[in-house]
């Protein structure tokens, strides 16, 4: 069935969870595929096929569809991820933004988890903290629309892709009534950061950074470097360091909002755990919120996925570890899918002068 989004307020159910979401018997454990060469196994179904994308570009690439785990090296089918991320307490699912294939996998994956009778919340990258209360009292009354969370959050204003792309993620959320959240850092902290430093955080965000300690040499380099591209190059040096602790404060934030979550629902007597979406560069096991929470809970099991764009030149998950600075993909799943065509999305910031402290930043890292 075409990847295509249900109208607003419905849930994709039917979007190509076949059998899976009758049952998540010990069958679908079962995973097909080969060693780590990159190539598929016969059982190793993709997710999708060529007519089914909504992204234009490299449908016939021959990863395209194709699900990847990094931990084990080898392919795996939809039923196989959507087992094993049904017995993670916390599942988080990295996007680009401005994909709509990502976010109707996504939608589909929280549809599988809620069919399986668990309740996890369902955190967002793009809503701030202090927008709970709007989005609470969006959920609330027999009409549970979409539309009417956007509206209640102004998502309209809040500088991401238009709300059609994420329509499905939430209506797979209402239909299913699983509690959303909102999870980044507000605004106002990270204006208030070039004022008094990381004092503008939450305790709870101060006291994650700071068991979390300083970043290993090579990672802090790395997200340097990473935080230099995303600005296009146009940021002063000296704000490097401190976007940089934006960035991990951010994903502190997020982790803080799953942890707070997965203990409400505990408190009441369930074990449903959360679900996160997110950018990217926020699901990295290695150094974003995957780390915070094995550090916060390391009792609780987590699960990141990401969903990559295919590239003509990169025919194996061996070619798209450059990306990440070279070793394993930071990663427990991959997803690779066709791609969207995008303007240079620096060409606009070329032309104007940089955002001076406590100015809003014009591009994301994630």
């Amino acid at each position: 069935m075409p990847l295509t989004a249900p109208a607003a307020g419905t849930l994709p159910v039917s979007m190509r969870f076949r059998s899976l979401l009758l049952t998540l018997a010990p069958a679908l454990a079962m995973v097909a595929g080969c060693a780590s060469s990159g190539a598929a196994g016969p059982g190793a179904a993709p997710i999708a096929s060529r007519d089914e994308w909504a992204s234009p570009l490299h449908r016939d690439h021959p990863l395209a569809g194709r699900v990847w785990t990094v931990r084990e090296g080898r392919w795996v089918d939809e039923a196989a991820l959507a087992a094993d991320l049904a017995r993670a307490d916390f599942v988080l699912l990295g996007e680009i933004h401005d994909n709509p294939d990502h976010h109707l996998l996504q939608a589909r994956l929280v549809a599988a988890l809620a069919a399986t009778g668990r309740q996890p919340a369902v955190a967002f990258e793009m809503l701030e903290t202090t927008q709970q209360r709007a989005l609470d009292a969006a959920q609330v009354g027999r009409q549970l629309d979409a539309d009417r969370v956007a509206a209640a959050v102004d998502w309209e204003h809040g500088g991401w892709p238009d709300f059609s792309l994420y329509r499905p993620i939430f209506a797979a959320g209402l239909r299913a009534g699983l509690p959303l959240l909102a999870a980044n850092l507000p605004r106002r902290d990270v204006d208030n950061f070039f004022k008094v430093g990381g004092n503008a955080f939450s305790s709870g965000v101060r006291e994650i950074l700071r068991r979390a300690g300083s970043l290993p040499h090579g990672s802090a380099r790395a997200m340097a470097e990473e935080m230099r591209q995303a600005h296009c190059g146009q940021l002063p040096e000296e704000l490097i360091a401190p976007i940089v602790q934006i960035q991990r404060a951010r994903d502190a934030q997020m982790a803080a909002r799953l942890l707070s979550a997965d203990r409400e629902l505990q408190a009441a007597g369930y074990e449903q755990g959360a679900v996160l979406i997110a950018g990217l560069g926020h699901v990295r096991v290695d150094r974003a919120v995957p780390s915070y929470l094995a550090r916060e809970a390391p009792a609780r099991s987590v699960r990141s996925v990401a969903f990559l764009e295919v590239s003509p030149d990169r025919l194996t998950p061996e070619d798209y570890r450059p990306a990440f600075g070279g070793g394993p993909l930071p990663f427990d799943y991959v997803v690779f899918t066709p791609a969207v065509p995008r303007p240079d999305p620096c060409g606009g910031l070329r032309r104007r002068a940089p955002a001076p402290p406590g100015g809003t930043l014009t591009a994301r890292a994630d």
